[in-house]
């Protein structure tokens, strides 16, 4: 039987599991800094920053969505903002992650948010056909920026001079 589910701490060392995972698949394999202590902090700590859920099948995790809050100043309301969605290969193809995006459109309109977003790499042909095929459209005319590592200190530090 395969069911969606709110995360619990007994998950994330699967979940951070399944990130590596990710990181593989995206051609970054050494890229995850992440740990145990930090994502069970970011998910289940006094100021959860981050949700996650995750998509069983026979008791077992076959994939996960890990997502945070955004803002609209033009609609006024929240949105999720995705920041992972993620499948495992063999459980590909049986609706885990129809089901974990479906269970995120169903929290954005529960509780009245505008939309839910996330960004997929440009040469990630199977992930946009599936995106587009649930109604999902890219954002043509907008460009992903981000500062980061020495360009985010060395700003920081021009910043507070």
């Amino acid at each position: 039987m395969n069911t969606v589910r709110e995360a619990r701490p007994g998950d994330v060392p699967t979940i951070l599991q399944l990130i590596h995972d990710l990181a593989i698949y995206e051609k970054e394999p050494d890229a995850v800094k992440n740990t145990v202590p930090r994502l069970q902090e970011a998910l289940f700590g006094d100021s959860p920053s981050v949700y996650a859920h995750v998509a069983e099948a026979h008791g077992e995790i076959q994939g996960f969505a890990l997502w945070f809050l955004n803002y609209s100043t033009w609609e006024g309301v929240n949105g999720i903002y995705l920041e992972d969605l993620y499948v495992r290969p063999d459980a590909r193809g049986a609706g885990h992650g129809k089901a974990l995006l479906r269970r995120l459109a169903q929290i954005a309109t529960e509780r009245g948010y505008a939309r839910v977003e996330w960004s997929v790499l440009d040469w990630n042909e199977p992930s946009i056909r599936f995106y587009e095929s649930l109604g999902a459209r890219p954002q043509s005319g907008w460009s992903t920026f981000r500062l980061t590592g020495a360009a985010l200190s060395g700003f920081a530090g021009t910043a507070a001079q």
